[in-house]
């Protein structure tokens, strides 16, 4: 089972990194703060995914170790959106509504496949795995709102607000995520030692 669970947490890897270069750009094409944190956190998990692929191996206290470190990469995705929420404020032009929801569906459907993928395994290898399905089951979640965003501001309210809640919704869940992971880690740790 852990061959079969180290070629998933890899195969999750490559999808996330794909469609980061994916995201990532459309972002930056159409000035959207909640695809950037998005793009941001497709990355976080293609790391998390490729450390989680490694880590496996190794012991019960090392896995113990690794899953507090990514308590503090699933901060990252928080960061990069601050830094684009700034930049957002200072200057509020709306994204463009279609991409961003077409852009937000994408995701969905990558970040859904990754968390069918990694729900068989959500409980196997503790802190480990469970950060992996964490990860994508938020980031699902994330991406129905950004699709919402992208049809409020093309029918309801021209704003760069809708893209900018999202965005804050998106940091608030990594936060949460990252909570989570620290406790399971920290309670594998004790266990271990």
């Amino acid at each position: 089972m852990n061959t079969a669970l180290r070629r998933i947490v890899l195969l999750v890897a490559l999808l996330n990194l794909g469609y980061f270069g994916i995201e990532f750009a459309v972002a930056l094409s159409i000035g959207s703060a909640s695809l950037l944190a998005d793009s941001a956190d497709f990355l976080e998990d293609a790391s998390v995914n490729i450390l989680i692929f490694f880590a496996l191996a190794w012991t019960a206290r090392s896995r113990a170790r690794v899953g507090m470190v990514m308590a503090f990469i699933l901060l990252a995705p928080a960061f990069a959106f601050l830094w684009t929420a700034w930049a957002k404020v200072l200057n509020p032009v709306p994204p463009e509504a279609f991409a961003l929801s077409a852009t937000g569906l994408g995701a969905l459907v990558v970040n859904l496949f990754c968390a069918y993928l990694l729900a068989a395994y959500r409980h196997t290898s503790g802190s480990l795995t469970r950060a992996a399905f964490l990860s994508a089951r938020n980031d699902a979640l994330a991406n129905i709102a950004i699709i919402a965003a992208g049809l409020v501001t093309a029918f309801l309210w021209r704003s760069a607000w809708p893209d900018l809640i999202v965005g804050f919704a998106i940091a608030a869940m990594n936060l949460d995520a990252a909570k989570e992971v620290w406790e399971a880690a920290r309670a594998e740790h004790k266990t271990a030692a």
